[in-house]
């Protein structure tokens, strides 16, 4: 990661509708923000070129995949454990959709999405196996209430800044 990209309020929507559609014609970048097709598309090279924008993909809904189970796992690690021995440890699982550092007592937080209930308690067991994990604790996601991507707000005219 490079240094911290400054973004004016076109760079912010462009990222928005692209998070919203990564598949929109720099015509419609463009014209959603005043812009020619060629212009938008400069912007949007600038971005990638930037690292702001890290790259384009395909959004999986994965309940319509069939992994309609989610849980969030807190992970104690024994002690001196680093951040990357965590990372190099979780990277293999399919299941893990997310994990990262946080504060407080636990040391990782983990996202996990599986098929069922059976599959997340393996998934668990297979965690509680990683030579650097003392222990867990676990929370069930019964509802996702927000799930939107990072500036999304800024599409439609509001910001949260």
């Amino acid at each position: 990661m490079g240094a911290s990209v400054r973004l004016d309020r076109v760079d912010e929507r462009i990222i928005a509708i692209l998070g919203a559609d990564a598949r929109a014609s720099f015509a419609d970048i463009g014209a959603a923000v005043g812009l020619s097709a060629s212009a938008a598309k400069r912007r949007v090279d600038r971005l990638v070129e930037s690292g702001a924008i890290r790259g384009f993909t395909v959004v999986l809904e994965p309940a319509s995949l069939g992994w309609t189970t989610e849980a969030y796992i807190e992970v104690y690690c024994r002690p001196r454990t680093s951040p990357a021995e965590i990372r190099a440890g979780l990277t293999g699982y399919a299941e893990v959709t997310a994990a990262c550092t946080v504060t407080g007592e636990a040391d990782a937080m983990v996202q996990v999405r599986a098929r069922d209930m059976q599959h997340l308690e393996e998934t668990i067991e297979r965690i509680c196996a990683e030579p650097f994990v003392v222990r867990t604790k676990s929370t069930l996601v019964l509802s996702r209430l927000v799930d939107q991507p990072m500036l999304a707000g800024t599409e439609q005219g509001r910001t949260t800044a």
